[in-house]
């Protein structure tokens, strides 16, 4: 099954928001999956959560404000402000839905591999001659 985006509605449900700007909020899902993409191609289906995460964030904050004053008015944003962006948790996520990351093993022995020798046997050397400690095959 391929990766199906989350729609505006879902986007909504996902902010707790009874109404939301529809082209708005398709606009920032279709950036939060292109940023997604980034990371992992193709989407696992489970990206969705990440992909409102990331949307969600820009949508409800879309200057990153970190700290307002409303009385006399006092905003601070940090440098490089707006925009959509994905944490370094958002990227964990991604690799982690999409199978990569941790451990593993990769055995390169293809399933047909014989164990007898492949390489022409020598008479004059190994089995079937004598072997004596120090000396080897005589």
């Amino acid at each position: 099954m391929a990766f199906v985006a989350p729609t505006a509605e879902q986007l909504g449900l996902y902010l707790g928001l009874e109404t939301i700007d529809g082209e708005r909020a398709d606009l920032l899902i279709q950036q939060a999956v292109a940023l997604a993409l980034s990371v992992v191609k193709p989407l696992p289906d489970e990206a969705t959560a990440v992909v409102l995460s990331v949307a969600g964030r820009a949508y409800v904050n879309p200057q990153q404000v970190s700290y307002e004053t409303i009385g006399p008015m006092s905003v601070q944003r940090p440098q490089g402000s707006g925009g959509l962006y994905l944490t370094k948790a958002d990227k964990a996520a991604l690799k982690s839905l999409a199978g990569r990351g941790g451990a593993f093993t990769v055995d390169p022995t293809p399933d047909t591999a014989d164990p007898s020798p492949t390489w022409p046997v020598d008479g004059t050397f190994g089995p079937g001659l004598e072997y004596e400690p120090g000396w080897g095959w005589v």
